[in-house]
């Protein structure tokens, strides 16, 4: 026998990860700033931006090697996480599937085609950023034969609880909710649509109307559309039938047209029905199929991330010159999430400030110009790394060291010609630039977070001791969630990086 994991199992562990971010410090990050053509290293080859070798991996090896090669990072609070389902856009005269608690292998929506009600479109986002679902698209098959659906001529507007009747082109759209103004500037894509956070807590009144459905049956497992597959033969016009199930005071009323039952109207939607059919026994006709369309958990509106199948979520993230956390002349080919770094230098302390540099720095006595990637060296002490950053306005230097400085091919196999430990840089030792050429002195005396520039202080956003000073987080702690390999990113001050990842549950 088969089994499977249910979308709902799936709907659940992405509300579940959205309440953990309260809880966690969760990071969107950049690294690797030396991916170019020419340089050496772990997972690197010289035609990054178009190899389909640099593809993620996930093994320990690997997620030890992106905390190596991170830069920075800018947390992610539940403000800047939303569930995410995929964006159906209300077009004119463009047909749409409509919500139905039984699409299957064999019963598959009309004009999406899907065995799965959410790969179906039967919702949509308008031009005015509301949501939507289908109810009634007007598909009902009177005669028997396979539904045909003609396009939505109306788009919709109304905010009202209870959904209208059917427009002329035959649908009846439910109100869900709005997109907020903010939210459309962080969140908008062009492939999802954002759903709010908290709908059963929150206490916006205009949520809190559609959530409990404005009276106390409406949001009761409350029918709504009956869909006719067969309106059968020698049906009496005009009569009124009961819906029976497991819940009560169901009734419609019938329209027959020489026999053939034509329209189903809900009159009274009852409450709590998971199942139902129409009771046709008192009348004289045969043949019909009815199907009472039953509403998802107590009813439309009512937990709209169980009817619209929010199983993604949308991370964001906005990287700028706002801090010196994240330096502008920098270049990334990496971007992931990290949950729960801990401090540098508290054991077991979790790190939880808005940003965090994972670089190391060292100040320098003068300006000059670098290479970003680039390898430094100390040749007295053996110390290596590769350069991430330089401000020459501070004289502040910006890199960090990975595997790749110590073996001389990408996949921790020794060279017996390249091989050495990961050492420090100490603050007696010039550095030499293997390609921006020659060297430069340590300030010794940089022993501070700020320095003063043409009369202006400015925050380094670390603590220099001696010239030198460590990166914000322990690069060896915190889980790895997501890593995505890009083509090389120049960072430039009059960009700014909004970075918007979907994790999939």
């Amino acid at each position: 026998m088969s089994a499977f994991i249910t979308d709902q199992f799936r709907i659940l562990n992405a509300g579940s990860f959205v309440e953990s971010i309260s809880n966690n410090s969760y990071y969107a990050f950049l690294g690797l700033s030396n991916p170019t053509p020419g340089s050496v290293g772990f997972g690197r080859t010289d035609d990054w931006d178009t190899s389909t070798t640099n593809n993620p991996v996930d093994n320990f090896q690997y997620l030890s090697h992106y905390r190596d090669t991170s830069l920075f990072g800018k947390k992610i609070t539940t403000e800047n996480a939303r569930r995410v389902i995929r964006k159906v856009q209300w077009a004119s005269n463009t047909p749409y599937d409509m919500y139905r608690h039984d699409y299957r292998q064999g019963n598959e929506s009309p004009v999406s085609k899907t065995v799965r009600l959410y790969d179906s479109n039967y919702y949509i986002i308008t031009s005015e950023f509301k949501v939507y679902i289908c109810i009634d698209n007007g598909s009902s098959t009177p005669d028997g034969t396979d539904p045909t659906v003609t396009g939505s001529l109306i788009e919709p507007t109304q905010t009202d609880v209870e959904p209208p009747v059917a427009g002329s082109d035959g649908y009846r759209w439910k109100y869900l909710f709005s997109i907020s103004p903010s939210d459309v500037i962080k969140f908008d894509s062009t492939e999802y649509i954002t759903v709010p956070n908290n709908w059963e807590t929150t206490t916006n009144s205009d949520i809190q109307t559609i959530r409990e459905g404005g009276d106390s049956d409406t949001n009761n497992n409350q029918i709504k559309t009956v869909y006719i597959e067969d309106g059968g033969t020698g049906y009496s016009n005009s009569t009124t039938a009961s819906i029976i199930g497991d819940g009560t005071g169901g009734k419609v009323s019938i329209t027959a047209t020489s026999g053939v039952i034509t329209d189903v109207t809900v009159t009274n939607g009852g409450k709590g029905y998971t199942y139902g059919i129409i009771d046709l026994s008192t009348n004289s006709g045969s043949g019909s199929k009815l199907i009472p369309i039953i509403p998802p958990s107590k009813g439309h509106g009512y937990n709209i991330y169980e009817e619209l199948g929010t199983d993604k979520v949308l991370m964001y993230a906005r990287f700028d010159d706002s801090t010196k956390d994240f330096p502008i002349d920098t270049k990334f080919a990496q971007v992931g999430i990290i949950k729960n770094p801990e401090t540098f230098s508290g054991a077991g302390v979790t790190f939880t400030e808005n940003a965090f540099s994972s670089l190391y720095a060292v100040g320098l006595t003068t300006s000059r110009t670098v290479t970003i990637g680039e390898k430094i060296t100390q040749s007295t002490s053996g110390a290596k790394g590769y350069v991430a950053s330089f401000d020459k306005d501070t004289k502040v230097l910006k890199y960090y060291q990975d595997r790749s400085l110590c073996f001389g091919n990408k996949e921790d196999q020794l060279d017996s010609a390249s091989t050495s430990n990961i050492i420090a840089f100490n603050s007696s030792n010039d550095i030499t630039f293997a390609e921006s050429l020659g060297s430069a002195s340590i300030n010794t005396n940089l022993n501070s977070s700020v320095v003063v520039v043409n009369n202006k202080q400015i925050n380094l956003g670390v603590i220099f001791t001696n010239g030198l000073a460590n990166p914000e987080i322990n690069k060896k702690t915190g889980t790895i969630i997501y890593i995505d390999n890009r083509p090389e990113v120049q960072r430039d001050s009059r960009q700014k990086e909004d970075i918007k990842i979907i994790l999939e549950f």
